[in-house]
Parts: C-alpha cells; structure tokens; sequence
C-alpha cells in the first residue's frame, strides 16, 4: 500500500485496467447568494407568495477522465410586486467517467450527475432561506430524466451529436 494520499486523483487511471468507472470525485457549491431587499418591511407583507424558480446545468470538461457538472438554482420569491427573497446557488462536483462511449458520458452527466447534486443544492436553498428570517422552503424532486430527454430533443431537431455536446449545457429547465 501507498504512503501518498491522491485525494482519488489515481484512482481513474487505476480503475481503466478493470472497465468502465464512474466515480464521484468532489462534490462542493462553487457559488452562493441570497438577498432580502426587502427586510425588515418584507416580514409585515401579507400575501401569497409568488415563486419563481431557474434551474440550469453546466458541463466542463477538466481533462480526458475528469467532468466539471454544476447545478444552478435561482428562487425569487414576491409578495405582490415586492421581492421578499432571492436565493442563488451553484452546487457542483467533479465526477470521474472512464472507460465509457460517448454516449454513456453524456447521459451520466445530464442525468445521474445533477441527481447526485440535486440533494446538496436542496439542503443549501432552504438553509440559505431559513436563515433569512423566511418559513421553511424544501425544494421539491426533479426528473432529470425527463429534462435530458427533453435536451436531446431538441439536440436531435439541431442537429447536433452527443460529442459535441458535452461541453455545452445540459438538461436546462
């Protein structure tokens, strides 16, 4: 056995003797933002809240093993035509996919990978605005099966091919 730590950084090279790997290298929020414009007067606003919410998927290649998948989260919140919150967050992690056609990749990365994030950028969300004085918030499951499919669709009526879409965006919503 080794004495250096890799942090996992040999482990794909190590894993391509013995077949395809997908592995989970570093999981982390690469960005995070909230505001209440509104506060302190925004708490004494009665009403129905209003919720708006942007989700987005950014793909970066890192080298021949390694993908960069972030998953972004933006919730704006009204009251009436007064903003109470916006909470923005970037999960990301890198994620290690060896041994596989290009195809495979490219559904790992649109699918498996934003659900391996979808947890912690759901757990950041609502932390972010119970912390901001507002009630609770669980942001509830998404298909990211439905969504990539969607993208392939619309890849498909492009046009493009799988390859030339790992670097761009995957599974926007």
């Amino acid at each position: 056995m080794s004495d250096e730590t890799t942090n996992g950084a040999a482990a794909p090279a190590q894993q391509d003797a013995v077949g395809p790997a997908f592995t989970v290298e570093k999981v982390y929020v690469k960005d995070v933002s909230f505001e209440a414009p509104g506060a302190p007067a925004i708490f004494n606003e009665q009403g129905q809240p209003d919720l708006q919410l942007n989700l987005n998927q950014r793909v970066q290649r890192l080298n021949e093993a390694l993908f960069e998948v972030v998953l972004g989260v933006t919730l704006t919140c009204k009251l009436g035509e007064k903003t109470a919150y916006v909470a923005e967050v970037q999960q990301a992690g890198v994620f290690a996919l060896v041994g596989l056609e290009p195809q495979a990749i490219d559904v790992l990365l649109g699918t498996q990978c934003p659900n391996i994030l979808f947890p912690y950028v759901r757990q950041t969300v609502g932390d972010l605005i119970q912390a901001g004085g507002f009630p609770p918030f669980l942001l509830q499951p998404i298909n990211f099966d439905a969504l990539y499919a969607e993208t392939l669709r619309q890849r498909q009526a492009q046009g493009n091919d799988a390859d030339a879409a790992l670097a761009a965006p995957v599974g926007n919503a």
